[in-house]
């Protein structure tokens, strides 16, 4: 028999079991599909739209920033209600700044291509060391005693928040699919967020083996006045832990959204 031949008899085979198993099927799809959310707008700030948001973290009742774009790159912390920024420094010409995280009063912030990354006083942005590492930079979060940083492809790596050395990678996957153009992270109760980039996708992941765990679609968060001037994708993730509330945002939105995860039916 040849392979084509074998082919049919395989598929006429799981025909005729589909026949008289149809349910084991359909069962062991959903339960090997993570599942899908979509999202419901709570509240809607305002956000500065000439920041080309590249990391973003809720702390102590602010948001922290990073944005991007050689001669514009900024790190900065911003009153969620007014959008008003509060304090900032600007990053060198040479910098495309990258993400952020906030961890035991510092401030560690990636750069894109430099290899060069930076840690700050949380008060005062006193900047207090750089570091270097291999690859891009593009988001970094924390879940308190590692921090997670993403490099535009399917890994994460895991650093010491003492050293920023790499201790080990999660490959992260949905299935066999390897997810790659991880971008903006956060950690949010046991899970790490990340923005995939050029899409208005959240992904949610197992930080103990990569496992996507859920989708999030967030497509259509904004209305037509909001592009009479450019944007661009969908990137910033926040969440206040106190409150349980979560934040997202985009590079160059005019606004930022608090949301809530709404559970998608299967099949929909």
């Amino acid at each position: 028999m040849d392979r084509q031949e074998t082919s049919r008899s395989e598929a006429g085979r799981q025909v005729t079991i589909c026949r008289f198993f149809p349910c084991l099927f359909t069962a062991a799809a959903l339960l090997a599909a993570p599942p899908e959310y979509s999202v419901r707008v709570l509240h809607v700030y305002p956000h500065d739209r000439t920041a080309y948001t590249q990391g973003l973290e809720y702390h102590d009742g602010l948001l922290y920033e990073g944005t991007g774009l050689h001669g514009r790159s900024t790190l900065r912390v911003v009153e969620l209600e007014t959008g008003k920024v509060i304090r900032q420094i600007h990053l060198a010409a040479q910098y495309f700044g990258e993400g952020i995280t906030v961890l035991d009063s510092r401030v560690v912030e990636l750069t894109w291509q430099a290899h060069v990354g930076f840690v700050y006083g949380e008060s005062v942005f006193q900047l207090l060391r750089q570091f270097t590492y291999d690859g891009e930079g593009w988001g970094l979060t924390n879940d308190g005693k590692q921090i997670y940083m993403s490099d535009g492809t399917s890994q994460i790596r895991v650093w010491d928040p003492a050293t920023l050395a790499e201790v080990r990678r999660i490959s992260v996957h949905d299935g066999q699919r390897q997810i790659d153009l991880l971008n903006e992270l956060e950690y949010i109760r046991g899970e790490i967020y990340a923005n995939v980039y050029q899409t208005n996708r959240i992904v949610r992941i197992s930080p103990a083996d990569g496992r996507v765990l859920g989708w999030v679609d967030a497509e259509g968060l904004l209305d037509n006045a909001d592009y009479t001037e450019p944007v661009d994708v969908l990137n910033g993730i926040a969440y206040d832990a106190a409150h349980n509330r979560l934040f997202i945002t985009g590079k160059l939105w005019p606004k930022l959204f608090e949301i809530q995860l709404v559970p998608r039916a299967q099949g929909h």
